[in-house]
């Protein structure tokens, strides 16, 4: 069986170009080429941007597993994407547990500033909302976004300094 020599995808016989990156195929038809050993070649068969953007899914969970998994671990980006991830996290809980603490403060005030305050809770809640899906189809598109205040930790826990091949840029 024969492998792209650009990203290890398997290859039949009588094909010119490789269906996954789109590479020249250099080897004569039927000798067999052994995969390369590339970052983007992963034993769970999840490509590196994939695997960034997923880091946000599930937020700390995912993120904690991104860099415990032995092919994604040794990855800049995705060690980047998954402290980020890890510190976002963080950041949102922290942020979270105060806001409740001073709605439910208010309330016990008045109705009215108790609602108000509720209703920041709610727009706080909607921004974290796109921030989390703003990281993750950054992240897949191999954009890298440094949040304010997260991402400079994250770039430091994960060794990357703008080695990611990617963008960098700021969040609001």
């Amino acid at each position: 069986m024969a492998f792209c020599s650009n990203c290890g995808t398997q290859l039949l016989d009588e094909q010119k170009f490789c269906p996954q990156c789109g590479a020249p195929i250099a080897a004569a038809p039927g000798a067999a080429v052994t995969p390369p050993d590339s970052s983007m070649s992963t034993q769970l068969g999840i490509s590196i941007n994939l695997a960034s953007a997923l880091c946000y899914l599930f937020g700390l969970v995912t993120g904690i597993v991104f860099l415990v998994l032995p092919p994604y671990n040794r990855d800049s980006r995705v060690r980047f994407h998954a402290f980020q991830s890890i510190f976002l996290n963080i950041a949102v809980i922290v942020i979270q547990i105060g806001i409740t603490f001073l709605s439910v403060m208010f309330h016990a005030i008045s109705f009215s500033l108790g609602l108000l305050v509720s209703s920041l809770h709610m727009l706080v809640n909607l921004g974290f909302f796109i921030i989390w899906l703003y990281m993750m189809w950054k992240s897949y598109k191999d954009e890298k976004v440094v949040l304010p205040y997260v991402g400079p930790l994250a770039e430091r826990q994960a060794g990357s300094r703008d080695s990611s091949g990617g963008t960098t840029g700021k969040a609001a």
